[in-house]
């Protein structure tokens, strides 16, 4: 039935690797049928359990499906799980801090920089076989990259930082490749993982970003990239501080190998520079995306890295899309130009409603995190007693799972649509809901 190929291994863990590999080989064809549970555990010499959990494992990551009596197949496309189907229906009257959205007061009038870009379109349409990057915003992208110490590197423009970091992962991953993501951290991201048929390695992440240990170990265990976020990481709010940057490039400097994507939505929105690794590995790509300073409807990100996987991304670009609008970019390049909304005063006004918050809440003797951008995360006893308690509280919260892999529970609060009224009575509904509930003794 499997030709060659022979699955190996004595625990879930190990088969499941086994089988990843050998999709990734292409020795398992997608539509290649697996062995039924007992036939495969007889021949491991393992408990049919724990094949049981292993193609379990195989299906989460979208690597094979399971239709009944016609057994188990390698997946011909692997699917999405959207993360965002994991979210409390907010009634009307209850405040809603789950979305992970900027604040609309602070977000930039966009009427002169499209007036300002629609007129340069007029005076010189955009026709097909143009360069696909403007060059305002080319120079003004590469001018921050460079003040914040990224080094030099070919540009390009995405829509947004999914769309960066999908085609930079699929310009060098294969299905059953392992990829290191933050865990905690960005649902659309654990989404994408098994979209492209990886294999999620989680790494843990503490306030001054992923752990060097957990980023060793991951490449021990066969990481081919790794993605991390240099500040506002979502949902935590970590940021890779300078030492922490120091200890990570010692780390992915004995990996040249790896694949190297960072993302840097924060800019815009968080006041000191991010601490970028990028250049430690032979293969990298810095995205800056600005949807949290200027608005998740504008679909923009600027995008750097070395010499092959910008070529590699601009070539898949190439046959699919094309390019991102050159109107949308002379936006953005307006935008960065005017210098408005100025970055200290949206820093400050998101670190005032984030700081004074997590205050709040260590008053009553409540652990939180948030060094920097839009969310504060909250670990929980309980996770769904927590959401549920807080939504009849008149409160809408994330909950974690929509961001986790094995990371403890936990509640991401989104601090955008918070005012200084608000404070007292969330932190009061936040302390009532992580209690741990009071069981009651029945003699």
């Amino acid at each position: 039935m499997l030709g060659e190929y022979r699955i190996a291994g004595r625990r879930a863990a190990e088969i499941s690797a086994s089988v990843e590999r050998g999709v990734a080989t292409g020795a398992l064809p997608p539509g290649h049928a697996l062995p039924p549970l007992r036939e495969l555990a007889d021949r491991l010499g393992v408990n049919a359990n724990t094949v049981a959990a292993a193609y379990r494992l195989l299906r989460e990551r979208g690597v094979i499906e399971t239709a009944g009596r016609r057994g188990s197949r390698v997946r011909a496309r692997p699917v999405s799980t959207p993360r965002d189907q994991i979210r409390v229906e907010v009634p009307p009257g209850a405040r809603d801090l789950s979305t992970g959205d900027p604040d609309p007061r602070l977000l930039p009038a966009l009427g002169p920089a499209l007036a300002e870009a629609a007129r340069a379109a007029d005076a010189r349409p955009v026709l097909y076989g143009q360069e696909p990057l403007d060059a305002e915003f080319a120079r003004l992208a590469r001018a921050a990259f460079v003040a914040d110490g990224v080094p030099a590197g070919p540009l390009a423009a995405t829509s947004g930082s999914l769309d960066a970091i999908e085609r930079v992962l699929a310009a060098h991953l294969r299905p059953g490749d392992a990829l290191a993501v933050e865990d905690p951290g960005w649902g659309s991201l654990l989404d994408l993982v098994p979209a492209l048929g990886l294999r999620p390695l989680p790494v843990a992440v503490d306030d001054e970003g992923p752990l060097p240990g957990e980023i060793r170990r991951a490449a021990a265990e066969g990481a081919r990239a790794v993605v991390l976020t240099c500040r506002a990481q979502n949902p935590t709010g970590a940021a890779v501080s300078a030492g922490r940057a120091r200890e990570l490039r010692e780390v992915l400097a004995a990996h040249p190998e790896v694949l190297l994507v960072e993302d840097d939505h924060g800019h815009g929105i968080v006041a000191p520079p991010p601490n970028p690794l990028a250049g430690t590995t032979t293969h990298w790509a810095f995205v800056r995306s600005v949807a949290k300073a200027y608005g998740p409807d504008l679909r923009v990100a600027a995008v750097t890295g070395d010499a092959v996987t910008l070529d590699r991304l601009r070539g898949r670009q190439r046959l699919g899309p094309g390019w991102v609008s050159l109107l949308l970019q002379r936006t953005v390049a307006a935008l960065w130009r005017s210098g408005t909304p100025g970055l200290a005063e949206v820093a400050r006004a998101y670190d005032e409603r984030r700081e004074a918050l997590i205050r709040a809440l260590e008053a009553r003797g409540v652990a939180a995190r948030g060094v920097g951008g839009l969310n504060v995360w909250v670990p929980v006893p309980d996770e769904t007693r927590a959401v549920s308690a807080l939504l009849q509280a008149g409160w809408g919260t994330a909950p974690g799972a929509r961001f986790r892999l094995g990371a403890p529970p936990g509640v991401r609060i989104t601090v955008s649509p918070l005012s200084p009224d608000d404070l007292e009575p969330l932190a009061d509904a936040v302390a009532e809901a992580v209690r741990p509930s009071r069981g009651v003794r029945y003699d």
